[in-house]
């Protein structure tokens, strides 16, 4: 069984360089129109730079999975502001080049205004537009990447909300729906619920572990990691999961700068009887450091073997 480690967006060992840069939609309403295209362009190509050398530097420090930014350019989606996304197609297919010269599986997460089970229209016409826009990315820098989503809004209970779900994933564009994964949440959905719309809609489905420890009626993961294995079986990826840890006892809904190293073997313990090879992307505060401090403690606790830096088997 084959784990390979990731991270989301920023590696600190590089600080402060960053693909998310911004400004405000105060600030930017505040410029003139040609201060406002000047700013906004250096930004947006200062990150796509950023983002070239974060690709370089998790090429080098053999990291093949990753989660970019989904900040690369500011108010990509704003209602208000009007940007010409094609402008930058060199740009993107750049970075989808080394995505692909480096061989990264890399995906996306909407953020959380990303509602698409809403029961207000306005909401899920901005959610739609969402991810259009990560489909857009994909799509320039052609990549088969994925978009990570929740179910979304609880309003009217659980099962009405699984339904109102299900209905609006089904009226959205096929070249949408390809690029969808769920995953369990830390208040609302399990990861019952969640395996259970994704077997209706045949999509695959994330574990998050931790969202499953603040959230479930009693569930085992061994009971269920098969099941949610198999929703990947229709795809050209192995079946990915989030890990990460608790902040304390008090906000433990909150992630951990670092990962529990006992937490996550014991984790693995739990799952290995599938002999399934997997993506754990690792959702700690510290990013890359996090990871590599968990990797370090993993070589001094277990006889796993390394194939490469972020790559071991159990």
């Amino acid at each position: 069984m084959k784990i390979r480690l990731g991270y989301v967006a920023i590696p600190l060992t590089l600080a402060p360089l960053t693909s998310s840069s911004s400004m405000t939609y105060t600030y930017y309403e505040s410029c003139n129109p040609s201060q406002r295209e000047e700013k906004l362009e250096k930004i947006i190509l200062s990150n796509f730079s950023n983002l070239k050398e974060i690709l370089l530097y998790n090429y080098k420090n053999e990291i093949e999975f990753y989660r970019m930014t989904s900040n690369l350019i500011p108010f990509a989606t704003h209602p208000k502001v009007t940007l010409d996304l094609k402008r930058y197609q060199e740009e993107w297919q750049k970075i989808g080049k080394l995505i692909k010269r480096y061989h990264m599986r890399v995906d996306t997460h909407p953020d959380q205004f990303c509602v698409l089970n809403s029961v207000r229209s306005e909401v899920v016409l901005s959610s739609i537009n969402m991810l259009k826009y990560h489909e857009f990315m994909f799509q320039s820098m052609q990549i088969d990447g994925q978009m990570i989503l929740h179910i979304g809004s609880g309003t009217f209970g659980v099962e009405a909300s699984k339904k109102r779900f299900i209905k609006r994933f089904k009226e959205l564009d096929p070249y949408l729906q390809k690029h969808i994964i769920l995953e369990n949440d830390d208040k609302i959905f399990t990861m019952k619920d969640t395996l259970e719309v994704c077997e209706t809609l045949k999509i695959p489905m994330v574990l998050d572990y931790h969202h499953h420890l603040c959230n479930n009626h009693g569930e085992k993961v061994e009971d269920y990691i098969e099941a949610i294995f198999q929703t990947w079986k229709d795809t050209n990826y192995v079946p990915k999961i989030h890990f990460s840890s608790p902040k304390s006892k008090k906000e433990f809904r909150s992630h951990h700068d670092y990962v529990n190293l006992d937490s996550f073997l014991a984790f693995l313990e739990k799952i290995k009887f599938t002999n399934q090879d997997c993506d754990i992307m690792l959702e700690a505060k510290a990013k890359d450091e996090a990871m590599f401090r968990l990797i370090r403690g993993i070589k001094y606790k277990t006889d796993y073997k390394f194939i490469k830096n972020t790559i071991f088997e159990l």
